[in-house]
């Protein structure tokens, strides 16, 4: 081959090189727009039923109409959430599979333990915070209490006798009730289950006598007269229960650390492309800031629906993370 049609090749061949990098780098764009192209998955740690599960469902639904295809929630309730992370963390990064995290997994289990198998931190994307709810504490009709006092009465009376349920080791239900047996110096026994109906169903049989559950989860009951409701979390009563005090209405020492009860939050795996976070915030925050939405979420979820940067987001977390440590070390002991 002569030397000429040598370089006459090798420019054929930069030509080609060079068409094939702008075909690809327009494509990436291209390619990014058209997320979302197919169904996404919704995974929920808690079984169907619960509170959790209702505000995914429903959010599932308004995001689908925002994002223009399908939003599946699938349940994968156990171990805290940890069967619902794990199967987060091994899914692509590639906005296809999100979460509805809550407090209990994302600060308030990691502010509490060191054994766990995920690190909010470093495991996850943070797309955007949802929404948050108050707790409303209850007992059945065999406890006498008629206010938080009146229970930290009888529970001094009846040493060892008082239950109180949770919707799993490590939910917000669990840890709260947790929380308030130390600072209010009750002694009770957990009871686990798998979602927050499961709790009251088992103050109606007489398994359980105490439980704190998000309103959504007890007002149903609350308003058949079958459990009492002593207060609800935070510093302001909800419009569901106007005649039920808020803990800062009764004064007891420690219980303003019941607020906030939980919060609701959409995450992904690690690594997740930014515009697909952007998309996805987007949404949350379009579906959040509807009037006719927001009045659904506090009308019928009894939650309030929130807005915000993925950054907002994990700062809440982290900081509440750092907030439940401080109950780590009074729960152990530690200076």
């Amino acid at each position: 081959m002569k030397f000429t049609e040598h370089l006459t090749d090798m420019g054929r061949a930069g030509r080609k090189v060079l068409l094939l990098a702008a075909l690809v780098s327009v494509g990436i764009p291209a390619l990014a727009d058209t997320y979302p192209s197919r169904p996404i998955r919704l995974l929920v740690g808690f079984a169907a039923g619960g509170t959790t599960d209702a505000i995914a469902r429903f959010y599932a639904q308004k995001l689908a109409i925002e994002l223009k295809t399908p939003v599946v929630v699938e349940n994968k309730p156990g171990a805290g959430q940890i069967v619902a992370i794990r199967s987060v963390k091994a899914a692509a990064p590639d906005g296809y599979t999100v979460y509805m995290g809550t407090g209990s997994a994302l600060s308030q289990s990691p502010g509490v333990r060191n054994d766990l198998p995920y690190d909010p931190a470093k495991d996850f994307t943070f797309v955007g915070l949802v929404g948050t709810a108050q707790g409303v504490i209850i007992v059945n009709k065999d406890v006498s209490a008629k206010s938080l006092g009146d229970l930290v009465a009888y529970a001094s009376r009846h040493p060892g006798q008082l239950n109180f349920g949770s919707s799993g080791i490590g939910s917000a239900s669990h840890l709260a009730g947790e929380y308030m047996s130390k600072v209010s110096g009750m002694t009770m026994t957990h009871v686990p289950y798998k979602a927050d109906a499961d709790i009251v169903q088992a103050m109606y049989t007489g398994s359980v006598q105490v439980g704190i559950a998000p309103v959504q989860g007890a007002v149903t009951a609350l308003t058949s007269g079958k459990v009492r409701a002593l207060a609800v979390t935070g510093t302001r009563r909800v419009s569901a229960l106007p005649a039920v005090p808020s803990v800062s209405e009764a004064a007891l020492k420690g219980f303003e650390g019941l607020d906030p009860y939980t919060y609701y939050g959409l995450l992904g795996p690690a690594g997740m492309p930014e515009e697909s976070v952007r998309k996805l915030n987007a949404a949350i925050n379009k579906v959040s800031s509807s009037p006719e939405v927001a009045a659904q979420v506090r009308e019928k979820l009894y939650a309030e629906p929130a807005t915000g940067t993925p950054q907002a987001f994990r700062k809440q977390v982290l900081d509440d993370i750092a907030r439940w440590r401080q109950f780590g070390k009074l729960v152990s002991g530690a200076s």
